[in-house]
């Protein structure tokens, strides 16, 4: 099993930006690593443009979790500017390696994001992923269910 001790969590943000080689790298890496749930890398680099406020928009967080220069893990949160009626931050992806799955290296991202973070944060959890459990254990509650009309372009 790979050795985790010393690890750090990087932050990025509006101020500590992502150079767009780590913007498409972290994309690259949360793509692969979603299992079987994971969304066109597309949009997953088009959630962290708008958290590096590459594209208009509030901005929102990045948070990386790397050893040896390379990404073990990583969270992107999207602020929303709502509050009250909607989260002010949403939790768009989270992923980690599968070599490091099972060693808290999930569980220390959404601690992390918990704390920089300010304001609500809501998650969209497939019905099938195991993470859930995860994020019950760490206050987060399953409120509405989601209806998406999706259009055909």
């Amino acid at each position: 099993m790979p050795e985790t001790k010393s690890i750090t969590i990087k932050t990025f943000d509006a101020f500590t930006r992502l150079s767009m080689n780590d913007i498409n790298r972290t994309a690259k890496f949360i793509h692969e690593h979603s299992g079987d749930f994971k969304d066109p890398i597309s949009a997953i680099r088009k959630s962290l443009l708008y958290a590096a406020k590459e594209i208009a928009g509030l901005g929102g967080y990045v948070f990386i979790i790397e050893l040896k220069d390379e990404i073990i893990g990583a969270v992107v949160v999207n602020k929303t500017g709502m509050n009250e009626y909607l989260s002010e931050n949403i939790l768009v992806y989270i992923a980690v390696n599968e070599a490091y799955r099972a060693q808290g290296i999930a569980s220390q991202l959404i601690k992390h994001t918990k704390r920089y973070c300010r304001g609500a944060i809501a998650t969209h959890i497939n019905k099938d992923n195991p993470i859930i459990n995860l994020f019950e254990e760490e206050g987060f509650e399953a409120r509405n269910i989601e209806m998406r009309l999706t259009r055909k372009q």
